[in-house]
């Protein structure tokens, strides 16, 4: 349990203390945009590996405890948050977003706001929290609180880190954009500076996320050495 933690702790602080920071905008000036990417990128799938290698092993020993009651109740709860999380996240690495790597330019389109950009501008960003916060509801066990609590922490703080960044970026353009969209999903919608049209999010990425779902539930013992908690009676 100590490693997991330990890399728990060094993937909050790769993503909290580089990625969206000050500091991170020094070493672009040094090293340039391209390669503070790679490395980012190989950095933070080194350290994944290792964050998942060490839940991997902390879930299967014996301080692997509950740490709070299940309730039969979030069964359902869970169901409809995992298929959430997964819209999300396809919808959102398949839209294009002046908040992904390498889509800044985009902020410029007056028409980029379109399909789940209209709930939230950070579709990615959420999903990922509520995939983590589902888990942690249903399977509180300490390995899957820091495991997930960690996801949760990064993607829910990744947001507002990923908007100073973008703000200090993109400067005047980015006023017109977060005008239009906000981080909270349906803030934007709430406040009655955007309305949802769920046709903008298209067939064939709704088919994706069926397609997806189904397989994760199904293939859930083999892709994560677990049974999926839907197909299964609460501990």
């Amino acid at each position: 349990m100590t490693e997991l933690a330990a890399a728990a702790i060094a993937f909050f602080l790769l993503h909290r203390g580089v990625a969206g920071t000050r500091l991170r905008d020094v070493i672009v000036q040094g090293i340039g945009t391209k390669a503070f990417r790679v490395l980012f990128a190989l950095a933070t799938l080194l350290v994944l590996i290792w964050l998942w290698l060490a839940f991997d092993d902390a879930r299967a020993g014996a301080g692997n405890a509950r740490l709070y009651p299940t309730l039969a109740g979030l069964k359902p709860v869970q169901l409809v948050l995992q298929f959430l999380a997964i819209l999300l996240i396809v919808t959102g690495v398949t839209t294009r977003n002046p908040t992904i790597v390498g889509g800044g330019a985009s902020v410029r389109d007056q028409n980029v706001v379109r399909g789940v950009l209209r709930i939230t501008r950070h579709p990615f960003m959420w999903g990922t929290s509520l995939l983590a916060l589902g888990h942690m509801l249903v399977a509180p066990t300490v390995a899957n609180c820091i495991f997930f609590g960690v996801l949760l922490l990064v993607a829910s703080t990744g947001t507002l880190s990923i908007d100073a960044k973008r703000r200090r970026a993109l400067a005047a353009d980015w006023g017109p954009f977060a005008e239009k969209t906000s981080n909270l999903p349906f803030g934007a919608i709430f406040a009655g500076r955007q309305t949802l049209r769920l046709g903008e999010i298209g067939l064939w990425r709704l088919l994706v996320v069926v397609v997806v779902y189904a397989a994760l539930l199904l293939l859930h013992p083999t892709l994560f050495g677990a049974q999926a908690v839907l197909l299964h009676p609460f501990a």
